[in-house]
C-alpha cells in the first residue's frame, strides 16, 4: 500500500483505474459471536460492508459513514487503529449504465461494534440484502470467495485479543 501511495497521486480516488483505497468493515455484535454482512449485487454474494474513500483520507470516517449506508446500523469503534488490511481483485462490471474495468480495492479492515437486535436496512442500488452472520458462517460457501480468508484471519485475531475488545 506504501509503494502505491509513492506510485500514484490519486489512490483516494476512483480516478485511479488500477485501483484505489477502501474502507472494509468488521462489524461485531456486542457478544463477539456474530459479523454483519451484505449481499452485493456486484459479488453476487456475502461480504462484509466496505466503501471507496471518494478523496477521503480519514478512512475510519469511511467505513463509520459506508456501515450506516448499507445497513442502517450506528456503531461504536472498538479500535481507532487499523484492525487489518487487504488487497481485494474487483472484476470488471457495469455500474449505472457505465462499465468500470478491473481494479483492486486496497482495503484498509476497521473493528466496529453494532447492536445486532436493530433493525437492519440496505440499499437496493448496492445490496440485495443485510444480515447478523454466526463466524462460522462467515467462512462458508455464501461468502464472496476471495475474502473467506480475510475473514478467518479477523476472527483468529478477534478471539486472540477478546479481552482487548
Amino acid at each position: 500500500m506504501l509503494k502505491w501511495m509513492d506510485t500514484f497521486d490519486d489512490v483516494l480516488t476512483k480516478e485511479n483505474k488500477f485501483g484505489h483505497f477502501a474502507s472494509s468493515v468488521f462489524v461485531v455484535n456486542k457478544e463477539r459471536t456474530k459479523m454483519l454482512v451484505i449481499y452485493h449485487n456486484i459479488y453476487d454474494a456475502w461480504i462484509f460492508p466496505r466503501g471507496h474513500a471518494d478523496g477521503e483520507k480519514d478512512l475510519l470516517s469511511v467505513a463509520i459513514r459506508e456501515v450506516e449506508e448499507e445497513t442502517g446500523q450506528k456503531t461504536k469503534v472498538l479500535d481507532h487503529s487499523i484492525f487489518a488490511i487487504s488487497a481485494s481483485p474487483i472484476a470488471g462490471h457495469v455500474i449505472r449504465g457505465t462499465f468500470v474495468l478491473a481494479h483492486t480495492h486496497l482495503d484498509v479492515v476497521y473493528l466496529l461494534e453494532a447492536d445486532d437486535t436493530e433493525k437492519l436496512a440496505f440499499r437496493k442500488d448496492e445490496s440485495k440484502g443485510v444480515k447478523w452472520i454466526t463466524f462460522e458462517e462467515a467462512i462458508g460457501e455464501s461468502i464472496v470467495d476471495f475474502i473467506r480468508p480475510v475473514h478467518k484471519r479477523l476472527i483468529k485475531k478477534l478471539n486472540s485479543n477478546r479481552s482487548i475488545y
